[in-house]
């Protein structure tokens, strides 16, 4: 099972009192190494210029890598840019371009980026909610014109909608974007009714303390089916474990089997209808125990093994 991963990705410094530090990739790392066996460790790439101005205004890569901070500076209340943040953003958002060109080509069926900072909040033209470039978009846009496929879906399990996300494909006939979130919280954005121009936009508003039942069911009966009636080339995932009860920011009550069940349905889409292909990406989740065993049971599952 390839994991990308990269040193500069804990050299974003999002301050003291942010809950976005680098001990949440130090987490996800230790736990996949000690609990998740054949892990293939490949080193993340740069993302380059054209692949980030694909979904991304020339003014926010000037703010993000032309800026040069001397000392951390906030974008917004959430936001953080550092000294060491333009080299571990692109290595995030080029992580999951070379796992999309890995599984297209055929070196493996599924691979995860442990990379941070994450990346659904980022929109066009802004950073935000803790992201800063958008790199489950970087990459599906990559899959689309480099590798030529018609249909990807991304699928967005983090507790708070991938606005940034849904933003930058509202218009792309060739993306379906399927998210379940907790409503009301941040971005305040997610509601069913909002669907794209092309009808590819689903959203599923999860109510505090929903807790498993309900979130399965949500994609169960409303996302996972129009997923698979999208017939995906390729299935990626803004991975984000912030549903878990443990976590502090969400309230829906989810445990480590809850993603390792989803993991396991996408995998399945995959197989019928992309060859297996899976790319995921690490987002949100804020319990460093948490954290490491969601990562470690999804991880798991990517691989087609038990969660346990």
């Amino acid at each position: 099972m390839p994991v990308f991963t990269h040193a500069a990705c804990f050299g974003h410094d999002t301050g003291p009192g942010h809950i976005e530090v680098p001990a949440r990739l130090g987490a996800v790392v230790t736990a996949l190494r000690d609990h998740v066996p054949g892990i293939e460790w490949l080193e993340a790439p740069r993302a380059t210029r054209g692949q980030l101005l694909r979904v991304h205004e020339p003014l926010l890569l000037h703010a993000i890598l032309e800026s040069a901070p001397t000392s951390p500076m906030q974008l917004d209340p959430d936001t953080v840019l550092s000294p060491g943040s333009p080299e571990a953003a692109l290595r995030a958002a080029g992580a999951v371009v070379a796992a999309v060109d890995l599984v297209m080509g055929g070196e493996s069926d599924a691979a995860f980026c442990a990379v941070r900072p994450p990346g659904h909040h980022a929109t066009p033209a802004h950073a935000m909610g803790f992201c800063l470039f958008n790199n489950v978009a970087v990459g599906a846009a990559h899959a689309l014109e480099r590798h030529g496929l018609a249909r990807v879906a991304v699928v967005d399990f983090d507790i708070h909608h991938g606005n940034g996300t849904q933003a930058i494909f509202a218009a792309e006939d060739r993306v379906l974007y399927a998210s379940a979130h907790e409503m009301p919280l941040f971005p305040e954005s997610g509601d069913p009714r909002e669907r794209g121009a092309g009808l590819h936009v689903h959203n599923a508003a999860l109510q505090p303390g929903s807790g498993s039942p309900r979130f399965r069911e949500a994609w169960r009966e409303r996302l996972l089916p129009a997923i698979d009636a999208f017939e995906p080339q390729l299935v990626m995932v803004s991975a984000g474990f912030d549903g878990h009860r443990a976590d502090p920011v969400a309230h829906i009550e989810l445990e480590a089997d809850d993603f390792a069940w989803l993991t396991g349905e996408l995998v399945e889409i995959a197989a019928r209808h992309a060859g297996g292909r899976v790319v995921s990406v690490l987002e949100g989740g804020y319990d460093l125990q948490a954290l490491a065993d969601c990562s470690v049971a999804h991880v798991r599952a990517l691989a087609g093994g038990p969660p346990g």
